[in-house]
């Protein structure tokens, strides 16, 4: 982040700040609710994983408070009133794109672009050993932040995990976009640059079918081109993927709610959703493990060089963040999480209906039991909507990132992942 961007994120952010430990103490006041009091009462006891648990229970308490989502609101509105009234301070959405012209990609393992469309990159990995299946595998990722999690570093790459297995891997870049791309929505991505890049990867590895691994938000537009285009899909496999957006097991749910934000505000005064406004949404979701944590853990592990080197990787990737179309932010945000048209068959991208009843593939449900910004509930609901016979689930103890990339995710969970992506293709050459 440049000295510029830095100062603007400091000006919008430090407000929140502020409003967030107001609403806090006055969440005590009304609730009788203490929360703890100096941390370092915490940094003497024992289980302090129990101790960090118990006070993100209490912050969770506390986030979820009429106090708090009102606060939360005026903030928000405060942040849209000033980026009107001063248009002339830049938002991250008015960068300029900064896709690697030589096509580096800042994962582990060796790729090539072999695709360009606007902002995005198509990467294929390079594999030092023979293909063994005649379907690829395509991961979408998430609008948000950057795809190199899935490949963040050697023994914590899916990608490798793939790779080991004998598939052919591709990925989606999705770049940052501009000003310029404010006006792509939903069809766009799903319709339009999935349908031309899932095309391309099929003619480029001799295929008429695919492996689809959506993550996160890449999940859902997954879904959402499985149901139309079925044909193509050999398998689907989500991680992490939000499908249902009823009940409140997620803040996000909560925090996207029509009474308390107004994205019509947000998008209409940025252009497109400022990546920093989502990164500081994210961080503010488990404040303990956010601001206090993470940090007492590097300390206590900060003569162990390999810590540090995957502590230093996961914080500048999660740092990483890009602004998402305006556009399709407002109509995820509406059809989604506050009408939860994907489930209820009401979903139209430019009056192409959404019908999960079109999927007949085989799926595979990666989910993390401790996920907060997905619940497992939210993934684990495709099963009920779709005309697949086979759909299989499996779970880690782990968060939503590291589902991709903790040591025991990548010990069991993508071996066997992997395993079941293989028993679901066809050998090459068949």
């Amino acid at each position: 982040m440049s000295s510029d961007d830095r100062q603007q994120y400091d000006n919008l952010i430090e407000p929140l700040r502020e409003v967030w430990s107001s609403a806090l103490e006055r969440f005590q006041q009304a609730s009788g609710n203490e929360l703890p009091g100096p941390f370092a009462a915490l940094l003497g006891q024992a289980e302090q994983r129990k101790a960090f648990t118990a006070l993100n229970e209490r912050f969770d308490v506390c986030l979820r408070s009429p106090a708090f989502l009102q606060a939360m609101k005026q903030h928000i509105d405060a942040v849209i009133q000033a980026k009107q009234v001063d248009d002339a301070n830049a938002s991250e959405a008015a960068k300029v794109p900064t896709v690697d012209p030589n096509g580096n990609h800042s994962g582990a393992s060796d790729c090539e672009v072999v695709y360009r469309a606007g902002t995005l990159q198509l990467l294929r990995f390079r594999n030092n050993q023979a293909t063994e299946f005649a379907e690829p595998i395509l991961i979408c990722f998430a609008l948000v932040n950057r795809p190199y999690i899935l490949d963040l570093r050697d023994r914590r790459s899916v990608v490798q995990q793939l790779l080991k297995r004998g598939f052919e891997v591709y990925l989606i870049d999705w770049g940052t976009p501009t000003l310029a791309d404010s006006q792509l929505g939903l069809h766009d991505y799903v319709c339009r640059f999935i349908k031309n890049v899932a095309d391309f990867v099929c003619q480029d590895a001799g295929s008429e079918q695919l492996n689809l691994l959506g993550y996160c938000m890449g999940g859902t537009m997954s879904t959402m081109y499985a149901s139309l285009y079925p044909a193509q899909i050999r398998n689907l496999i989500l991680l992490a993927t939000p499908i249902d957006f009823s009940g409140n097991q997620s803040l996000l749910n909560l925090w996207a709610g029509k009474e308390y934000f107004d994205v019509d505000g947000l998008i209409d005064a940025f252009g497109n959703c400022p990546g920093f406004f989502l990164h500081s949404c994210f961080q503010l979701m488990k404040p303990a493990t956010s601001f206090m944590k993470k940090y007492v853990t590097f300390t206590e592990n900060v003569e162990n060089s390999a810590f540090v080197d995957n502590f230093l990787a996961l914080e500048r990737w999660s740092n990483d963040s890009v602004p998402i179309a305006g556009k399709t932010f407002r109509e995820f945000v509406k059809m989604l999480y506050q009408q939860n048209m994907l489930v209820t068959g009401k979903l139209h991208l430019d009056n192409v209906p959404i019908q999960l009843a079109n999927i007949t593939c085989p799926i595979m449900l990666l989910v993390a039991e401790n996920d907060h910004l997905v619940s497992a509930q939210s993934t684990l609901a495709l099963a009920d909507h779709v005309s697949s016979t086979d759909v299989q689930t499996m779970s880690v103890d782990a968060g939503h990132i590291g589902l991709a990339v903790s040591s025991k995710a990548h010990q069991k969970l993508w071996p066997d992942a992997a395993n079941w992506i293989a028993d679901h293709s066809n050998p090459k050459g068949y």
